[in-house]
């Protein structure tokens, strides 16, 4: 099980903060750190400093890390064309390196599109948009020659499909949500890995099963499977409750729905996850100022995953 670490930026982050995190996430040996793409802070409190586009957040990160895996979970496809952004992730990818994964999916927090003047179709558009996105990336990133396209919403004519990215044939495309037809579909296409956000186990099994349905009809074999989980760590229940009290969080409702407790209930709880299909987590960490909430999930937690 590899474990990375997942941020949420427009919650209150500034690229300090983001760099400080990274950074100790790679020192700690993490596999991966991951950033939300969204442009407004989600609940009250204080929008200072307002948000950090993804894109030039892992842009920034590319230079100043040097192993860790870099990535969003998830790039909203409302936000960019596809062109630009293939153009945008091939960069950060040989910047870094080779070490960028492109989360994607079809964007869903409708007030942030109205703040930044942002189009927000319907679902269904949103859908639709999405595969055409997914189409016109991985051809971009992989056309030997220059690049057409033709969609509903897209097209491209006699694209020299440049720059390349670092990673061959491209980097890896991550998918989540648990839709119980479109998404599997998409999965199944275009993806290299699967993620569940925010799911029990026996709800992430079952969106699995789904996905593995899809992957088997159109003859592919295995897929990366991975879960998305706020942690809340501590040594005793004291440190637990202050570390939800500083994200504004219940520990019984933490302990329910995520992964909080000592480090040995987080071993267990992943476990289950693992024992699922999961081979990877990614760590939802809420209070970007506490680096020894990760220094403890390192040293009492990663070395038993």
């Amino acid at each position: 099980m590899k474990l990375r670490i997942f941020t949420e930026p427009q919650q209150g982050a500034s690229y300090d903060d983001l760099l400080s995190v990274a950074q100790a996430a790679e020192r700690l040996g993490f596999d991966g750190f991951f950033r939300s793409d969204h442009y407004l802070r989600m609940g009250a409190g204080d929008p200072e400093p307002g948000p950090t586009d993804a894109w030039v957040t892992l842009a920034g990160l590319a230079r100043e890390t040097s192993t860790i895996r870099l990535g969003t979970l998830v790039t909203a496809g409302t936000f960019r064309l596809p062109g630009p952004l293939a153009i945008g992730v091939a960069q950060v990818d040989q910047m870094s390196g080779g070490r960028v994964e492109l989360g994607l999916g079809t964007g869903w927090f409708a007030e942030e599109h109205t703040a930044y003047g942002i189009p927000f179709p319907p679902l269904g558009e949103r859908f639709e948009r999405l595969e055409e996105q997914l189409e016109i990336i991985t051809g971009l990133w992989t056309a030997a020659k220059p690049f057409s396209f033709e969609g509903v919403h897209y097209r491209l004519v006699d694209s020299p499909a440049l720059p390349k990215p670092a990673q061959r044939p491209r980097p890896p495309i991550i998918l989540g949500g648990t839709g119980p037809r479109r998404t599997p579909r998409l999965v199944a296409r275009f993806a290299d890995e699967y993620n569940v956000p925010f799911n029990r186990v026996a709800d992430t099994g079952a969106a699995y099963g789904r996905v593995r349905e899809a992957c088997e009809s159109v003859g592919r074999g295995t897929i990366m499977l991975s879960a998305a989980q706020v942690v809340c760590a501590g040594r005793d229940e004291n440190e637990i409750a202050r570390r939800a009290a500083a994200i504004g969080r219940d520990v019984a409702e933490l302990r329910a729905n995520g992964l909080t407790g000592t480090p040995d209930e987080i071993v267990e709880k992943i476990k289950e996850f693992a024992q699922i299909g999961a081979e990877r987590m990614y760590l939802q960490v809420l209070d970007l100022g506490d680096l020894e909430h990760l220094e403890l999930i390192a040293a009492e937690v990663l070395p038993h995953v």
